[in-house]
């Protein structure tokens, strides 16, 4: 099966559907009659998929309110650790290879 050629205005056409549209991954990719990870893919490098910042909460002594901000910053503070400790493993593992 020979392998399918999209254009740039095709790309954007189909991730407007789902983006601005309001039409679903796989729906969107049902009617343009092509693969639903190709969709996701051109999604993913449009920035479709990347969470906004989250606004600041107001400054609160609210003991819940701080409990949940606590239990957010943890787990930020553990992903951030395991990606650091990621990156590590690669760069000790690429410096161990000769050209």
């Amino acid at each position: 099966m020979a392998r399918r050629r999209f254009t740039t205005e095709f790309k954007d056409g189909a991730c407007a559907l789902v983006m601005k549209d309001g039409y679903g991954v796989v729906e969107a990719a049902r009617k343009l009659d092509i693969d639903v990870s190709t969709l996701r893919f051109w999604l993913n490098k449009r920035g479709a998929y990347t969470r906004p910042p989250e606004p600041l909460p107001p400054e609160t002594n609210d003991p819940e309110v701080l409990k949940v901000r606590i239990k957010d910053l943890e787990a930020r503070l553990r992903r951030s650790e395991m990606e650091k400790d990621i990156l590590k493993k690669a760069t000790a593992f690429f410096a161990s290879q000769h050209p």
